[in-house]
């Protein structure tokens, strides 16, 4: 029986980095939309998600029927709580990359930001596939020393995201209040994207290590 009740926490953990593989690939496929005005690319990234979905159903159903049949405690309880909240972040940025290619597939056939924007949305849009994949890896071996790095890139993202402000805020912005809501949106979209990637991160410290970091909360909503 506690062969099985293992077997089933370690198909919990697979889900998981099965998730973020599937986020990560919806950011990729979100952001060369968005870049290189590829419907294929937006389409992909938004039918992906019903993948995401049932990923997080299936974690779901694992956990509760763990909770229900074995009434873990102590350091079982908390990987099947993290797992429960993980998920849920997980979600959330698989839907935040669907945003993103719904903007790219609302304004095709033109680009969907102009070209002021493109170097800070590119960069935002690597980082946040980068994030996604070290979130994997931060999962798949409760890595803390890594976890605590994303907070570095997280940074990163922030600095990027008060660029793209500071190019609409200049006076030499041409391209009217449409394209400035949708580059507002977009770079909110990123910036939320590694919110969640970095709190995940903070997850698996507190899993590993079972203090939660103070940080953790402070910016996603």
């Amino acid at each position: 029986m506690r062969e099985s009740y293992h077997d089933e926490l370690d198909q919990i953990g697979a889900s998981l980095v099965e998730l973020t593989q599937y986020v990560s690939t919806a950011m990729v496929a979100a952001s060369t939309a968005l870049l290189e005005t590829d419907l294929d690319s937006a389409e992909s990234a938004i039918a992906g998600d019903h993948r995401v979905d049932a990923l997080r159903t299936g974690v779901e159903e694992r956990c509760f029927m763990l909770l229900a049949r074995q009434q873990p405690v102590a350091g079982d309880l908390r990987t099947i709580t993290t797992a429960l909240a993980t998920a849920a972040d997980l979600e959330r940025m698989g839907d935040l990359a669907v945003h993103i290619a719904k903007v790219a597939r609302m304004r095709y056939p033109s680009a969907a930001v102009p070209q002021e924007v493109r170097p800070s949305l590119e960069q935002m849009g690597l980082l946040a596939a980068r994030l996604a994949v070290k979130v994997g890896e931060v999962i798949e071996g409760r890595d803390v020393p890594l976890a605590r790095e994303l907070e570095a890139e997280d940074d990163l993202m922030d600095a990027l995201h008060r660029e793209l402000f500071s190019i609409l805020l200049e006076e030499s912005w041409s391209h009217g209040v449409e394209p400035a809501i949708d580059v507002t949106l977009l770079g909110r979209y990123y910036e939320r994207f590694a919110d969640h990637a970095v709190l995940v991160a903070r997850r698996v410290i507190y899993l590993v290590t079972g203090v939660w970091p103070v940080e953790v909360g402070a910016k996603v909503g």
